[in-house]
């Protein structure tokens, strides 16, 4: 990539930056992809697949696979606490995962591209919507737009804080953890504060249920029998001195390596409050949200990722150790080779969804240029 370019997409980067859009309403973003793809003349530009996703089709001169190349479209609803010319216009939402990053560097392929065909099969550029929410990925593979561009293959990033600025970290088999979120509803029955008695209170069964959870899953080493729960919110009645409450809440994200896994662990949670509940004589309701399944990178896939880094001297470490987060590009390796790797955003960079992260722009070229390769050793 040469400096011009660099600054280019720097530009770009930063514009997708200051206008942020959430999980399920990034027609604006989508809009604007689909407008700079138009540019490169393209043989096929997709949109509205999945929701506000976007597809770009570049053929080569002769059959072949079809590679394709995913990245993510949504922000996320975190204010940003920068004082940076770029930061976001719009209260509430930011970049803070590097997804306008990712943007930009699947972008710089697609100018690649339209400069140099591939010689034979075809390249998919994926824009999805709805990362965050772990709903993107499924809604857009089962579109049926998404059968006219089935890949063989699908390669994706992520930056990553705490890996050294442009270096990867490659997983061999699982890449990220499947996790859900858990809404647990205790009811019970309100009274007066005067006459608790009066009443069935849930606060004995949340106290007990928000000890107990802290052993249900304990975390430990990242392997297969890895469970951990995380309590992110809890609420008991309203803030009033008059009322014994009779309803209480407790939010709780489970995490596993596998998705077996998750089920033991979601059968062993839907266990213990049902037991809890009879005890204390209350009624309760457990509903999941966010729901993402594990990620796990196939050796084919893996392989081609090897390969454009060593080739473009990337420092690289192939890792067996899965990233504790989770992201919905398992999705795709449903049905093909899918993988995915990290590109170092920097050890004392700002962690992702922290209000003072930003994509740093020195990776645009460093991205786009695995990926290129990656499409050069398979496609020609």
């Amino acid at each position: 990539m040469t400096p011009e370019q660099l600054e280019r997409f720097t530009s770009l980067r930063h514009e997708l930056h200051s206008a942020p859009e959430l999980s399920g309403a990034e027609g604006a973003t989508a809009a604007r992809v689909a407008e700079i793809l138009q540019a490169y003349a393209p043989d096929q530009v997709l949109t509205g697949i999945g929701g506000h996703g976007v597809a770009a089709v570049f053929l080569g001169g002769e059959a072949g696979p079809t590679l394709a190349i995913r990245c993510e479209l949504d922000a996320l609803p975190i204010p940003e606490e920068t004082n940076r010319s770029y930061a976001s216009q719009v209260a509430g939402k930011a970049h803070l995962c590097g997804h306008d990053g990712h943007m930009v560097m699947v972008l710089a392929v697609a100018e690649a591209l339209a400069e140099r065909r591939p010689q034979r099969g075809r390249v998919v550029l994926i824009f999805q919507p709805a990362e965050e929410t772990g709903e993107g990925a499924i809604a857009y593979r089962s579109d049926p737009k998404f059968a006219e561009i089935s890949p063989d293959m699908v390669l994706s990033l992520h930056n990553l804080p705490g890996l050294a600025v442009g270096a990867v970290s490659l997983p061999t088999g699982p890449a990220n953890c499947a996790s859900r979120g858990a809404r647990i509803a205790l009811f019970g029955r309100t009274s007066h504060a005067a006459a608790p008695q009066d009443g069935v209170s849930p606060a004995p069964a949340l106290a007990q249920l928000m000890q107990d959870l802290a052993t249900l899953g304990a975390g430990g080493d990242l392997d297969e029998d890895y469970a951990l729960t995380t309590i992110t919110h809890a609420k008991l009645g309203e803030p009033t001195f008059g009322v014994a409450p009779g309803q209480a809440e407790l939010w709780v994200t489970l995490r596993t390596v596998t998705d077996e896994k998750m089920q033991s662990l979601s059968d062993a949670l839907v266990s213990k409050v049902a037991t809890l509940a009879a005890d204390y004589g209350l009624r309760h309701e457990i509903t999941y949200h966010d729901v993402f399944e594990a990620c796990r990178n196939a050796q084919e896939a893996v392989s081609v990722i090897e390969d454009a880094c060593l080739t473009g001297e990337v420092p690289i470490t192939l890792s067996e150790r899965p990233q504790a987060f989770s992201e919905d590009f398992g999705q795709f390796g449903k049905s093909t080779q899918a993988a995915m790797f990290w590109l170092g955003a920097g050890e004392d960079h700002p962690q992702l969804h922290n209000p003072d992260y930003d994509f740093p722009d020195t990776l645009i070229p460093i991205g786009s240029g695995i990926f290129l390769r990656s499409i050069r050793s398979v496609l020609g």
